[in-house]
């Protein structure tokens, strides 16, 4: 399949990459607003095409532990869900992270908490960036806006994941997933032969042979001493992706008096009340995060030198505030606005809260 250019939702972009990039396995189970990423899936089957496998497990936990054992064998295995059903994988996301198991795990956010509704959220923000599982682990997290970074994240998540041996999670709101627009498609990339596995993954398990005994994998280790030196192993690790994989757009912000720090949906919404703002005379910039880890707190850092301001805006409660007010140290004011319940703010709900900011 050469490059294409297609009409597509979110969730659909996902799928289609994930065929694209060579993905051997995807183990699912449908919930909303995800559903469509396994359903394109078994419309496309890439089992006759590609050789991927496609499964619908019999629940979120039965999924994630498939994905386990396939991303212990190397190869590049994924799931998706939504709120609820990314809860009920945690335990899986924590042992993946322990064992150092590279996986891609899709989350289109859907509202809170316990079952809540179908409609879109960013509430999952401190589930998957403070971890969400036991332990000290990490998740490597992007944050798309648009239908064309649903597609393109599939490739630089399963990149970073086995860069970097951690899981990583594409972290999607409703609206990013069921929205419809243009996308450019990938070329079609081959799946890795077990000869390339063996030589770029000589820790995965491939069964005995010959010459090489099977090796084991699991996140479980008795020894406190032991576990320790795992875990500063672990840390070190994190913050190498701190170091080197912070990935963030900035939009009119070279001469801003005031920021707008949004990701996914309200980034796009906080674009259009930065140009509205900026009619009225107020010096607004957008900064989006594309990782939310690793978060891009240096460079929000170095803006509380020269800004006034910055307001989050997040369909939540607020979350990702916090993590801007540790960036910028309390040397500038921090305010928030967001809605609940999966109601979708308007420019001009955002833009007045703006304006109380820079009074």
């Amino acid at each position: 399949m050469k490059e294409e250019i297609k009409l597509m939702k979110g969730n659909e972009a996902i799928a289609h990459a994930a065929i694209r990039y060579g993905a051997d396995g995807y183990f699912g189970y449908p919930i909303t607003p995800q559903s469509e990423i396994m359903e394109t899936l078994m419309e496309e089957k890439p089992w006759e095409t590609t050789g991927m496998v496609v499964l619908q497990a019999e629940s979120e936990v039965s999924a994630i532990n498939m994905v386990y054992g396939g991303a212990a064998c190397g190869k590049r295995v994924m799931t998706s869900s939504s709120s609820p059903g990314i809860s009920l994988k945690q335990e899986g996301i924590s042992y993946m992270a322990g064992a150092e198991l590279p996986a891609l795990i899709v989350n289109v956010m859907r509202g809170g908490p316990g079952l809540g509704t179908i409609q879109p959220s960013q509430a999952d923000y401190f589930q998957t960036v403070k971890g969400g599982g036991h332990g000290d682990y990490r998740l490597i997290t992007l944050a798309p806006n648009s239908v064309q970074e649903m597609a393109d994240h599939v490739a630089l998540g399963f990149d970073l994941a086995f860069k970097y041996n951690n899981p990583a999670m594409i972290l999607a709101d409703g609206v990013i997933g069921q929205m419809m627009e243009k996308v450019i498609l990938p070329e079609q990339q081959p799946r890795k032969t077990e000869a390339e596995i063996r030589r770029e993954q000589p820790w995965a398990t491939l069964g005995k042979t010959k010459d090489r005994k099977p090796n084991i994998i699991t996140s479980l280790e008795l020894d406190p001493a032991a576990m320790e030196k795992n875990n500063i192993r672990f840390q070190d690790k994190y913050r190498k992706i701190e170091e080197n994989e912070v990935l963030y757009e900035e939009l009119s912000c070279e001469d801003a008096e005031y920021l707008i720090v949004a990701f996914g949906s309200m980034a796009r919404i906080s674009q259009k009340v930065m140009e509205m703002a900026r009619e009225e005379g107020i010096k607004v910039g957008l900064f989006r995060p594309i990782t939310l880890w690793p978060f891009p707190k240096k460079q929000l850092k170095e803006y509380s030198k020269k800004i006034k301001g910055i307001l989050t805006v997040e369909l939540n409660a607020g979350q990702m505030v916090e993590d801007v007010r540790l960036a910028v140290e309390c040397k500038i004011p921090v305010g928030y606005f967001g809605r609940l319940g999966g109601i979708v703010p308007t420019p001009d709900e955002v833009l007045e809260e703006l304006k109380k900011l820079c009074k």
